[in-house]
């Protein structure tokens, strides 16, 4: 979750498409121009399954002049890779 957060903050669309699950993961990305994130706390994070997780979470940023808070619980899946096994985000719920 938090290398996520840092990608959003870098404008790093290529690791964000990459830790997206493939059963979900779109075609391409566009990210908001201009936005500032302003920063992340997890709240809570919980283990559902021997491969599973969920992760909730309140990120803030400002985009345009206005504040924005996302609030969402977040599922992710962990898979084998080249390098090891990796968490790939699946989808979520905003809260």
């Amino acid at each position: 979750m938090r290398s996520r957060y840092s990608a959003f903050v870098q404008g790093d669309v290529p690791y964000l498409l990459a830790t997206w699950h493939s059963s979900q993961r779109p075609a391409e990305l566009t990210l908001e121009a201009g936005g500032k994130w302003l920063g992340l706390e997890i709240k809570h994070h919980r283990v559902t399954g021997t491969d599973t997780a969920e992760v909730e979470f309140v990120a803030r940023f400002r985009v345009g002049g206005k504040a924005v808070r996302q609030h969402e619980r977040s599922r992710f899946v962990r898979e084998p890779a080249a390098d090891g096994d990796r968490w790939f985000y699946v989808d979520g719920d905003a809260l």
